[in-house]
C-alpha cells in the first residue's frame, strides 16, 4: 500500500481493492499468449526448501539488460529490465512470460548490503515505479545500503497484463466488493459472480489460471536469481506481506532481512486455512477495530466536521444514514453508480478508514447525505487500470482458495455477519467471483510455519480496517522464533513510513540497516 494520497470512492480515481491503491502506471490490459494450462501442481503443502530451490536452480543467471523505464516523473536513476519465468512451474518447459523489474542502485556502494525488493499490496498492484516514489521516502541509511528493486507481479501492469473484459457496470467497486442487497439477499452477487467468472474464462487467457500467491513467490525467487543475489531482503505491505511470507516459506534460505507490514492472516485461521476467504472475512473485525477512531475524531469538540456529541452518536448516525440510503438513494449524476446508496456510503467509509487523512471527507459526505445532497461526482478511474487490477485480484483470490459454490452458504454467512458486524452489513462473508470460478486451486495453500531462519520483522498498526491486529498476531504465532513483531499504537493501513509512528518506523529502519531487531515483541505507543 502506498502512503501517496489515497483517493477514495468519494474523492477520486484510484481504484482501491483489498488495501491497495492501484498504480496509475498500469497500461492497457491485454491477455498473454502462452501454453495450455498446467495439469499438475508445482508445489504442495509444506513443500520442503529443497524442492523449492530446485525450481530456482532452473532459472537463467544471464545478467539482466537494464534500460530506460516507461512512464513520466520517474527518478532518472531508475532502470528497467525483464525477467522471463515459466507460465507453469509444473512444466518448466512451458511458455515464458515476462516480469518487469526496476532498480535504483544503492547510493553508497561502499556500504551496499544487497537488494531490497518492494512487494506491493493488492492483489493487483505492482511496485515497478514505487522505487521512484515511496522508495525515496526510505531513510537515507536504507537507500545507501540497498539497491531498491520494484516489480509488477505476473499479470499486472507491464508483466504480461491480463484482463477479463468486464462490462463497465461490473467494474464498480460495490460489485467487486460483494455488498449484499439491502435486505441481505445474495442473488445479485451470485449473478455478478457468474458473469465475472465467465468473462475471465473467456478473455483471461492461459495466464489467468496461473496467477496465484505461490507462483508470485516463485517469480520473486527468479527475480532474486536474475539480480545475482544469494539472498534477498524485502519489504512487503498488506497482500505483499502475505506474498513475502509465502516466499519465505518456500525459499527460507534465500531471505536476508524481511519486513512484513500490515499483515493479513496468512494462516487462514478465520476460514479453515483458506487465506483468500479469510482476507475478506477480516474486514468484519478490521472495520469494527478502526471505526471508533473515526467516531472519536468526528465527535471531538472544536472539530469543524463534528457529526455528533459522542462517539456512540457518530456510530448511530452512520448506521441510520446507511439504512435510509438503502431505502431512499440520493441521485448522484456523473458518479458510477449514479446514486449514493447505503452500500456506496459503506464502501466510502471502509476506504476512509485506511487513511485518517480522509476522515474529514467522510464526515462531509455523511453530513451532505443527511441533507439529501451529494458532492461533485468523483473522477472515474481509467478503465484499463480497473480491468487489469480487478482481473488479477479475482484470479489470485480464486486460485488461492477453494470456495463454496452454493448460494445458501453465503446467505447464512451474510446473515450472521450482518447481525454481529453491522458496519460491514454482511459484505465480508458474501459471494465473490470465486463462487463461480471454473477451476479449482492447483495446490493447497502454502502453510506458514516456524521452521527456518529467524529473519522476519512484522510491523502492524493496532487499528487497521483491512488487515486487523488479530490476523497479524496469528502470523506472529505461526512464525514462532522466526519473527519479532512491532505493534504500533496507530490508526490506518500501512505502518512503516505510512500511518504508523516514529517508534515503529525506527524499529524497521534499524533492522534494515543494522540487522538488529527488538529483543522481543515490542509495543510502540
Amino acid at each position: 500500500m502506498m502512503k501517496t494520497k489515497r483517493k477514495t470512492a468519494l474523492l477520486g480515481a484510484s481504484g482501491v481493492l483489498l488495501g491497495l491503491t492501484l498504480p496509475v502506471a498500469v497500461t492497457a490490459a491485454a491477455a498473454v499468449t502462452a501454453a495450455p494450462a498446467a495439469t499438475a501442481a508445482s508445489a504442495t503443502r509444506d513443500a520442503p526448501a529443497a524442492t523449492a530451490d530446485l525450481h530456482t536452480s532452473l532459472a537463467s543467471h544471464t545478467p539482466l539488460t537494464w534500460g530506460p523505464c516507461e512512464g513520466s516523473g520517474l527518478d532518472p536513476r531508475q532502470k528497467c529490465a525483464t525477467v522471463h519465468v515459466p507460465l507453469d512451474y509444473a512444466d518448466p518447459g512451458s511458455a515464458r512470460i515476462g516480469i518487469a523489474v526496476s532498480r535504483i542502485p544503492a547510493e553508497r556502494p561502499a556500504v551496499r548490503r544487497g537488494s531490497l525488493l518492494m512487494i506491493a499490496g493488492g492483489p493487483g498492484g505492482g511496485s515497478l515505479d514505487e522505487i521512484s516514489g515511496k522508495g525515496q521516502r526510505l531513510p537515507q541509511a536504507v537507500r545507501d545500503a540497498y539497491d531498491l528493486v520494484g516489480f509488477d507481479p505476473r499479470g499486472v501492469g507491464r508483466s504480461s497484463p491480463v484482463s477479463c473484459g468486464l462490462d463497465r457496470a461490473d467494474l464498480a467497486q460495490t460489485r467487486f466488493w460483494p455488498w449484499p442487497a439491502a435486505d441481505g439477499s445474495v442473488d445479485e452477487n451470485m449473478a455478478t459472480a457468474r458473469r465475472t467468472a465467465a468473462a475471465c474464462e473467456r478473455d483471461g487467457g492461459d495466464l489467468i489460471r496461473h496467477i496465484s500467491t505461490a507462483n508470485n513467490a516463485r517469480d520473486i525467487d527468479r527475480v532474486r536469481a536474475a539480480l545475482g543475489e544469494r539472498k534477498l531482503s524485502a519489504w512487503g505491505v498488506s497482500y505483499g506481506a502475505y506474498a513475502g511470507a509465502v516466499h519465505n516459506e518456500l525459499f527460507p534460505h534465500r531471505t536476508d532481512r524481511l519486513v512484513l507490514d500490515s499483515n493479513p492472516d496468512a494462516t487462514g485461521a478465520r476460514s479453515g486455512g483458506q487465506f483468500a476467504r479469510g482476507a475478506w472475512a477480516a474486514f468484519e473485525t478490521g472495520v469494527e477495530d478502526t471505526f471508533p477512531a473515526f467516531a472519536e475524531w468526528a465527535s471531538a469538540p472544536g472539530n469543524p466536521d463534528r457529526l455528533a456529541d459522542t462517539a456512540a452518536g457518530v456510530r448511530a448516525l452512520f448506521l441510520r444514514l446507511a439504512a435510509r440510503l438503502d431505502r431512499e438513494p440520493v441521485p448522484w449524476p456523473g458518479a458510477d453508480p449514479a446514486e449514493l446508496n447505503g452500500n456506496v456510503l459503506r464502501q466510502t467509509m471502509v476506504y476512509a478508514l485506511y487513511e485518517p487523512d480522509e476522515f474529514p471527507a467522510l464526515a462531509r459526505l455523511i453530513r451532505a447525505a443527511g441533507k439529501g445532497e451529494v458532492p461533485p461526482a468523483p473522477e472515474p478511474a481509467p478503465e484499463a487500470l480497473l480491468q487489469n487490477g480487478l482481473a488479477v485480484a479475482v484470479a489470485t483470490f480464486c486460485n488461492d482458495g477453494d470456495w463454496p459454490t452454493e448460494a445458501a452458504v453465503y446467505e447464512e454467512g451474510v446473515a450472521r455477519s450482518r447481525a454481529a458486524y453491522p458496519l460491514t452489513a454482511g459484505m465480508p462473508r458474501n459471494a465473490t467471483a470465486c463462487a463461480a470460478w471454473p477451476t479449482h486451486p492447483q495446490s493447497a495453500p502454502v502453510r506458514i510455519t516456524d521452521r527456518g531462519p529467524s529473519t522476519v520483522l512484522l510491523v502492524q498498526n493496532e487499528r487497521d480496517p483491512a488487515t486487523p491486529l488479530s490476523g497479524a498476531r496469528a502470523v506472529r504465532a505461526a512464525l514462532g522464533q522466526r519473527a519479532v513483531m512491532v505493534t504500533v499504537d496507530a490508526t490506518g493501513h500501512d505502518a512503516y513510513l505510512g500511518n504508523g509512528n516514529a517508534c515503529g518506523d525506527h524499529a524497521v529502519t534499524r533492522y534494515l540497516v543494522t540487522g538488529h531487531r527488538p529483543a522481543g515483541d515490542k509495543y510502540c505507543r
